[in-house]
């Protein structure tokens, strides 16, 4: 991975807006019509396109393809992965118990029931895996081919690409499994015969020559969701399980190779009983990954940016702050994100390991936007205001 050997660099988590026109192909497909394919290529195409393009008017070193052609960010495997049917009763978070009035208000903005919004934590419906799970390349050839065709067209000033993959942990707590399941009778098991599929779409994107970054929201997200209420030990314990299939699955691609993603869910709400993120980095660092990406822009985390002091990276180990939030229209002021930037570094004691980087994605599954399409792009440009204006005071140029 690049580091900010003479200047700030500037990324972001992955996911980008989609036009109306895909969407509606979208929606169709996940309701299981027919849709006419060559349309799809096309129109994804053209968003890629867009993506690639405004990513470098805004200033973006590090660009991706904006997740375009998936349904969202995990839960894209099930088109790509066999065994999988039927639905996933996946649940949601505890803001909307602990603030009725807060569902109502996101419930009518949905044009939902407050009920409605209180039942799942996702906007696609998730199947589970009823069997083996078996792995099929061709969507991922076609997104990559599509990117680098698009990257041909835009010829962007990147330093450097990433393309985005859903982890072992979050897509087995995304797509259940079912427990009539003959092939896994335990969810250990499951995970990693997920780890052993998903190292075949890791391995290709890398050999593609992108970093592959890895979501894995599930390493923070899931303690007030699949283990809401039970002890943390118990918790703790899956997402070791989770970190180590991880591993399993980057067994054959370099640390420097990777980074890591951990948020605690995309949304902007209270967020109430989010894990604290002490708890988390020493099992974070044992990922075989040479960098961390983390939600702390929000006011929620943004002052566990100190941990880094008690809990000091690894060796040559890149972090990619949030400077830029993702659920609220207000723009960051440049001088804001150079201050994130500068208190990272501080703490880093190392300006060369600090790669500026948005809390999360801005459309995580297709359809869900909180920030408007505009805004989202005048964001990235104060992203990378911010990190010149961090950079005049880091290296004095």
């Amino acid at each position: 991975m690049q580091r900010s050997d003479d200047r700030i660099l500037t990324t972001h988590v992955g996911s980008l807006a989609r036009s109306d026109e895909l969407l509606a192909l979208i929606a169709k497909r996940e309701g299981g019509e027919k849709i006419n394919e060559s349309e799809f290529n096309e129109l994804a195409f053209r968003d890629t396109v867009q993506a690639v393009r405004k990513q470098a008017n805004s200033g973006v070193d590090i660009g991706g393809n904006g997740e375009i052609p998936r349904v969202g960010f995990s839960i894209y495997a099930k088109d790509r992965l066999g065994g999988f049917s039927g639905h996933s009763n996946r649940g949601t978070v505890t803001d909307f118990a602990k603030f009725p009035d807060y569902a109502a208000l996101v419930a009518k903005r949905a044009g939902v029931t407050a009920e409605d919004v209180s039942k799942s934590a996702t906007l696609w419906p998730s199947p589970q895996c009823v069997s083996a799970v078996s792995y099929n390349d061709g969507q991922v050839i076609q997104e990559l081919d599509m990117f680098e065709k698009a990257l041909g067209e835009v010829n962007p000033d990147f330093r450097e690409t990433f393309i985005t993959a859903v982890t072992p942990g979050i897509l087995s707590t995304s797509l259940f499994r079912d427990e009539k399941n003959p092939d896994y009778v335990t969810d250990e098991a499951y995970v990693y015969a997920l780890a052993e599929e998903l190292r075949k779409e890791y391995e290709l994107i890398v050999s593609r020559g992108h970093v592959l970054q890895l979501d894995a929201p599930d390493l923070a997200l899931e303690r007030q969701i699949m283990f809401l209420d039970r002890p943390i030990g118990e918790f703790m314990s899956r997402m070791e399980l989770h970190v180590d299939a991880l591993n399993r699955a980057l067994v054959n691609i370099p640390p420097e190779k990777v980074r890591l993603h951990l948020c605690w869910g995309n949304w902007e709400g209270p967020h109430i009983d989010d894990i604290d993120l002490e708890v988390l980095l020493p099992l974070l660092y044992k990922a075989n990954v040479g960098g961390l990406s983390w939600a702390s822009a929000n006011p929620r985390h943004s002052h566990e940016t100190e941990l880094f002091r008690k809990y000091a990276p690894p060796k040559d180990y890149l972090l990619f702050p949030g400077c830029i939030d993702v659920t609220y229209h207000y723009l960051e002021h440049p001088e804001v994100v150079a201050n994130r930037i500068l208190d990272v570094v501080s703490i880093v004691g190392d300006r060369e390991r600090v790669v500026a980087s948005t809390d999360c994605g801005f459309s995580t599954f297709a359809g869900y936007v909180m920030v408007a399409n505009d805004v989202a792009w005048a964001k990235l440009e104060a992203l990378s205001e911010g990190a010149k204006i961090a950079s005049e005071k880091l290296w004095g140029n």
